[in-house]
Formats: structure tokens, C-alpha cells, sequence
């Protein structure tokens, strides 16, 4: 995690920028649909450590060239081959034909990224060498460096799938981690208010900066506390990463699975183990995590999987933290949001294509006045 704290400036850029656009968008009465925005703000932020080059999602607020409605049709195919794999061989044929315009985003994300690498071959930076080094260096700059060294084992083929890997992989789960984030915020107003008041304990002292920092965000237990919460009740994906039982088979729980079983952990399923999480389980509760009962703490982040865990854990969880860290506390300091009227009576509505991904995610926004430090 250390390494990503020299990210921090990608990351500072778009959230200024997010800001701006909330800005604008707190002047109107229509409600703003906040699981785009924060999808924006993510493709950005990755575009920027990737590239060091935004696509510009939060300059237009829009698709910019079908990337999201690409990967939108992507996963939904992908979830159904991955259910009932020996139909892929018949179907993805027929699905690229179908496709049409929504396949359209992944051929931009090539062109992008075909264009840089051709940009810093042109005109090359200097890198560090030493590769167990930190740096402000985004990933392209780096691939090349190990492509210029290495030319035979890393290609040009790797610096591009890396590259594309990261931005179809590299929003959603921030995305919607982002919007489960401030829904239970808004559902639950108490914890709300208990947020702010740590913010503002932070901000009197003058320790919270106007861009918070990776480092200040560590420092705040409750919205730890909160962000945890949130991802455990609505972790970004929604279905088992599967694992094949080996040779002689497995017991799992007590129960002898034979070898060849495909077996896997639903973490909708795990984060909801009142044996775990106690009686109130299915409640938006931040003070869990805050108990002293070291024992139970630990027991319950042996269970917290809303990135996945082992082999299977997301290769991004770190930036997606570092990107949720830092906007949650500066967007709840800085804002007021309601939520839009068809949401104040009722739950969100959410689709599950391996990603669960909210619907109808409207609120409004006011910008609050500034809190003053002591002097």
C-alpha cells in the first residue's frame, strides 16, 4: 500500500475535478445519478495512473467512446459463460456479431492506448531502473521502461493488455463501493452525523486537508469503521470466485467434497453470518468494528471479503482504496446529498452481472459551507 501513496496527485487531480463538476450540478433541481459520476471519477483516476492521461469522463460527464456500455455488454455475457461455460464456444461468435456499437468501447480503449504507447516512444521520460523503487510513474511509463530492458519477455502485446486490463478492470468495483458507500451514509443519518463530527474534530484542528490525504484518511476510525461497513454489506461483486477441489478431494467445513467439485464463497452470503457479524447482521452498523473485543475484530476480518481473498483476491483492491479514502471524507465534508424522492421509501435497485451494480442511484446535491480551522 505504501507504494500507492506516490499516486496521490492522479488521484488529488480527478477529485478536484469530481468537486467542480458537483459544483455545477448543485445549482439545478434535478437529481444527478451519482453511480455515473463516481464511474467517472474511477475511469479517470485509472486512465491517469495507467497513462498519466485522463479519458475524459469527468470533463464530459459522458461514455466517452462506449467504454462503460462496452463493459456494461461485456459482463453481462461474461457472468452468463461463466455460469454455463460450454455455451461460450457457440454463443460469443454470435455475441461480438450482436454487439455491434457496445463493442465499439473496447476498440476505443485499444486506440487509446495504442496512441500513447506510440506518444512515449516518440518522446520518452526517464525512469528509475531499479525496479523495488517508488515512483510518480504511471503504469505505461513503466511498462515501456521493462519493455526497452526486457524486449523479448515483455512485449509490446504485454504493455497493451496490461494497460487495457487496467482500465476495463479498474472502475467498477470503485464505483460501486463509492456508491454503497454514501447510500448507507444517507439511509442510516446518524452515522452520517457521527462521520461529520470526526471531520470536523479533524478540520478544527487543522489536521484534514482541503484535498484529504491517504495518510490523514488512516487516522479517522469511525470512517474506517464506515467503510467497511459499507463494503460488507454490498461488496462489489456478486458471485462465488470459483476453485476446482484437487486430486483425492477436500474437507471444507466438514464436509468431504470430492475431488473435481467446483466450489466457491458467495461474500453476499459470508458478510451476513450473524454468527460472525452478530444478530444485526443485515444492518448498516460501523460501531461493529469499532467493539474492543479484539477477538471478535479478528473474526470478522477473516470473513471480509469484498475484494476477494487468496488467489482469487482483486490485483486493484489497494487503489480502489487509496481513490475511496480520500474522496469519501472530502465529498461528506464539503456536500449535502438527499436522496431523490423515488428512493426515501424503498431500497435501491441493483443488477448482479458478477458486479452488482445499483440502478437508480439519484440524489441531490448542496454545497455546505466550509469548516474553519482553529487558529
Amino acid at each position: 500500500m505504501s507504494s500507492l501513496i506516490h499516486y496521490e496527485p492522479f488521484v488529488d487531480e480527478c477529485s478536484d475535478l469530481f468537486t467542480q463538476r458537483l459544483d455545477e450540478m448543485s445549482s439545478s433541481s434535478l437529481p444527478v445519478d451519482m453511480r455515473h459520476w463516481f464511474q467517472c471519477y474511477a475511469f479517470d483516476v485509472i486512465g491517469l495512473i495507467t497513462y498519466a492521461k485522463r479519458l475524459g469522463f469527468l470533463d464530459h460527464g459522458e461514455d466517452v467512446g462506449g467504454v462503460i456500455g462496452a463493459l456494461e455488454n461485456h459482463l453481462g455475457y461474461a457472468t452468463m459463460a461463466g455460469i454455463f461455460p460450454k455455451l461460450h464456444p457457440y454463443l460469443f461468435g454470435i455475441k461480438n456479431y450482436l454487439a455491434g456499437a457496445k463493442g465499439a468501447g473496447r476498440a476505443y480503449v485499444l486506440k487509446f492506448t495504442m496512441d500513447r504507447i506510440r506518444e512515449v516512444q516518440t518522446n520518452p521520460k526517464p525512469v528509475e531502473t531499479d525496479e523495488s523503487s517508488v515512483s510518480m510513474e504511471d503504469f505505461l511509463t513503466k511498462f515501456m521502461a521493462k519493455h526497452t530492458t526486457s524486449p523479448s519477455t515483455f512485449t509490446t502485446y504485454h504493455i497493451l493488455a496490461g494497460c487495457s486490463a487496467n482500465m476495463i478492470a479498474g472502475s467498477d468495483t470503485t464505483a460501486i463501493s463509492l456508491s454503497a458507500i454514501l447510500y448507507y451514509l444517507l439511509k442510516n443519518p446518524w452515522c452520517l452525523d457521527k462521520l461529520r463530527l470526526e471531520i470536523n474534530d479533524l478540520t478544527a484542528r487543522g489536521e484534514l486537508s482541503k484535498s484529504p490525504t491517504f495518510g490523514e484518511s488512516q487516522q479517522m476510525p469511525y470512517l474506517q469503521a464506515v467503510i467497511k461497513e459499507a463494503l460488507r454489506l454490498h461488496p462489489a461483486t456478486g458471485l462465488p470466485l470459483e476453485r476446482v477441489v484437487p486430486e483425492g478431494g477436500a474437507t471444507i467445513c466438514g464436509k468431504f467434497f470430492p475431488e473435481g467439485t467446483i466450489v466457491g464463497i458467495n461474500s453476499w452470503v459470508a458478510h451476513r453470518n450473524t454468527q460472525v457479524f452478530g444478530h444485526d447482521a443485515d444492518a448498516f452498523n460501523p460501531d461493529r468494528w469499532l467493539v474492543e473485543d479484539k477477538d471478535r475484530i479478528s473474526a470478522m476480518n477473516r470473513y471480509w471479503m469484498p475484494f476477494g481473498l487468496g488467489s482469487r483476491t482483486c490485483i486493484g483492491r489497494h487503489v480502489s482504496m487509496l481513490e475511496i479514502s480520500k474522496l469519501i471524507p472530502r465529498i461528506v465534508r464539503d456536500y449535502d446529498f438527499s436522496l431523490d424522492a423515488t428512493l426515501q421509501s424503498k431500497e435501491w435497485k441493483t443488477n448482479d452481472y458478477f458486479f452488482v451494480k445499483p440502478l437508480d442511484f439519484n440524489l441531490h446535491i448542496a454545497p455546505r459551507p466550509p469548516q474553519k480551522a482553529e487558529l
